[in-house]
């Protein structure tokens, strides 16, 4: 029930965002709609004294301006003619003057102004942008995956329709796009015919396959990454156009296993068919004082960094293992199982 409320909740934050653009669009349109009567008036009250009055274009100007703003510093017309033209600029044109200026008031009262022009800001900056990539979904996987990425110095846009979300965001000064990342015109404003790739980790897996087959669609070519926290959206996800799929929950679910079947792993990296790992080796396990060559078992021991922190690149195949090592091993799964087999500290079963 809390969910369903908060989801509604947020449901109508984003329903009176976008009524507040549409407000906004309204009141832009009508403001131009006046300006251009306004400038029209000012035309044709310009042309109208020269031809009546027998005066210049400039002057018929300045007299049409002294009309509409309520001036009277220029005598009235001397005929008819003009006086029924000054009476009908006094009619139409203050009426549109303060019109225009009322709706003007209305922005700044409104706020919706500075709004627009934030959004704008914001717009501008991203136009701007290039090589960069685009998270769509600014939850706790893609927050995450902004910290990396700014750690590395890469730009990315981030798009997210969660008000909470966006708060955060632009709290931290992100590029922010406020609206879904499964619209094609939405990936168009965040850059994507400019961007490396695009990364969908919305906490929805559907949400993700859309923002999949929208971005292949607008580019071939790009690097697409999503999140997929089902098992059967794997597939799904890469029949949209994913390059790769990544599960958090199966990652990290595996992790917590591999560790706990093996503590001396530290970190694991999967290449491919093979994978990369840093072994600790205990006092207590049966490789410690051996070789690397009694050891190995058909893995390759890339480096070892020794307990006062040297690291040895590329050790030669007679050299001694020692307690309080730190393996940097690369092998083929089952190669790497049995060297892992060899540092299991006593007392500790292996699978």
């Amino acid at each position: 029930m809390p969910d369903r409320i908060e989801a509604a909740a947020h449901h109508e934050i984003r329903v009176e965002r976008r009524r507040a653009r549409r407000e906004l669009v309204q009141f832009t349109r009508r403001l131009g709609v006046l300006l251009t009567v306004l400038a029209m008036l000012i035309v044709a009250g310009s042309v109208g004294f020269a031809i009546i009055e027998h005066v210049s274009i400039a002057y018929g100007f300045i007299w049409t301006l002294d009309t509409v703003t309520t001036l009277g510093t220029i005598p009235e017309p001397s005929d008819a003619a003009g006086r029924l033209l000054q009476a009908g600029l006094e009619f139409f044109g203050i009426g549109t003057l303060f019109y225009a200026l009322a709706t003007v008031a209305e922005f700044f009262v409104s706020g919706r102004l500075s709004g627009l022009i934030d959004e704008r800001r914001m717009q501008k900056m991203i136009d701007s942008t290039t090589d960069h990539y685009l998270i769509c979904g600014y939850g706790r996987v893609g927050r995450q995956v902004a910290r990396d990425l700014r750690a590395a110095g890469a730009r990315y846009v981030v798009i997210d329709v969660n008000p909470d979300n966006r708060e955060h965001a632009l709290a931290v000064g992100l590029p922010f796009i406020d609206a879904s990342a499964s619209d094609d015109e939405v990936l168009v404003r965040a850059g994507i015919e400019r961007a490396q790739g695009v990364i969908a980790c919305v906490d929805s897996d559907a949400e993700n396959i859309f923002i999949t087959l929208s971005a292949r669609e607008l580019r071939s070519d790009i690097l697409i990454i999503a999140r997929a926290s089902a098992e059967d959206s794997e597939k799904k996800l890469l029949r949209a156009g994913a390059d790769r799929v990544i599960s958090p929950y199966k990652t990290s679910g595996s992790e917590m296993a591999r560790v706990a079947l093996h503590p001396q792993v530290a970190r694991t990296v999967e290449a491919g068919d093979y994978r990369m790992e840093e072994i600790d080796v205990p006092a207590s396990c049966p490789g410690a004082g051996q070789t690397i060559d009694e050891v190995r078992s058909g893995s390759l021991i890339v480096a070892i960094r020794r307990p006062d922190g040297r690291l040895e690149p590329q050790p030669p195949a007679d050299t001694v293992i020692q307690p309080g090592d730190q393996l940097l091993a690369l092998g083929s799964p089952d190669a790497l199982e049995r060297l892992e087999e060899v540092f299991q500290p006593t007392g500790v079963q292996a699978p």
